[in-house]
């Protein structure tokens, strides 16, 4: 009698404690899958990924004092036998398109269903990308418009312009924003001024006030 095929071994890198336990809940229900390590930050996810040896790597794009995007780059250089499936709240039709481009295998909104998760989980292990058919249709869109955007869009800012923006808006300050990147105040203070003139902003006062005002909208839609 042969024994049973390991189970796929899955490393879940989210700041919400929730979240983990959710997903590995679902998870630990399936037969072939086991959940093999939990963190909640880039460098904990790094360190994890040796110890743990994981088939998958579920992420999210805002961890504790650290980047998502960043984290799967890495994951692409370090790692790259190793695919990266986004379990993210963000609006796809800003993020998607990064999370592929820096090297993930899927990208899944939180507001889908668990059946959707599994779904999303076994077509990656299977060495194929998943999006769902809203994501497909907001990148296919993107493509045929040629992501042609104004000078005062949102889209033209950098990852990591976007990653400081949306910091700004939680009411983070540049310091904080510089220990949680690990760069100079300096070169955040180069981030914002970058992006005040891709928004076409005057001021940090607007900086800080468009910042909140787009983070505030993104987290109610």
């Amino acid at each position: 009698m042969t024994s049973p095929p390991p189970k796929k071994r899955i490393l879940l890198v989210d700041d919400h404690p929730l979240v983990r336990e959710w997903l590995a809940n679902l998870i630990h229900q399936q037969p072939d899958l086991t959940v093999c390590g939990e963190t909640e930050s880039a460098p904990m996810a790094l360190s994890a990924v040796v110890t743990a040896k994981p088939d998958l790597i579920i992420a999210d794009i805002n961890l504790k004092n650290s980047s998502g995007i960043e984290l799967i780059k890495n994951l692409k250089e370090l790692h790259p036998n190793i695919p990266v499936l986004v379990l993210s709240m963000h609006d796809e039709s800003l993020y998607a398109e990064r999370v592929f481009r820096a090297g993930a295998h899927g990208y899944v909104n939180k507001r889908e269903t668990a059946q959707k998760m599994i779904e999303a989980i076994r077509r990656v292990l299977e060495g194929k990308l998943y999006v769902s058919e809203r994501t497909a249709e907001i990148l296919a869109s993107q493509t045929i418009r040629g992501r042609v955007a104004s000078r005062a869009s949102i889209e033209s800012l950098s990852d990591r312009e976007l990653e400081v923006f949306d910091k700004l808006g939680q009411g983070i300050n540049t310091r904080q924003i510089a220990d949680d990147f690990r760069i100079s105040v300096k070169t955040v203070q180069e981030y914002c001024a970058r992006i005040k003139e891709k928004l076409n902003l005057n001021n940090a006062t607007e900086l800080l006030r468009e910042a909140v005002r787009w983070h505030d909208a993104k987290d109610a839609g």
